[in-house]
């Protein structure tokens, strides 16, 4: 699924593509939002690690599950 995080006083976002369900990233957004962890810490396909610190956080998009077709669609 796709993850795009928006961060505060930089023009560019951080996008990638993860194995975690939205119910997972949901809830990692949520508990920094909460306080109840300082970083939003989440990893992509590849295994890098993302930080990324709540007070910074301007938007995450979380994309849909389903795979992306390729080809021709009649």
């Amino acid at each position: 699924m796709d993850v795009r995080i928006g961060i505060q006083h930089s023009p560019r976002e951080l996008g990638f593509e993860t194995s975690q369900s939205a119910a997972e990233v949901e809830q990692a957004v949520a508990a920094a939002l909460a306080g109840q962890s300082p970083v939003l810490k989440l990893s992509d396909d590849k295994g890098t690690v993302y930080v990324v610190p709540a007070a910074a956080l301007a938007y995450v998009e979380i994309g849909s599950e389903e795979s992306r077709r390729v080809g021709f669609v009649a």
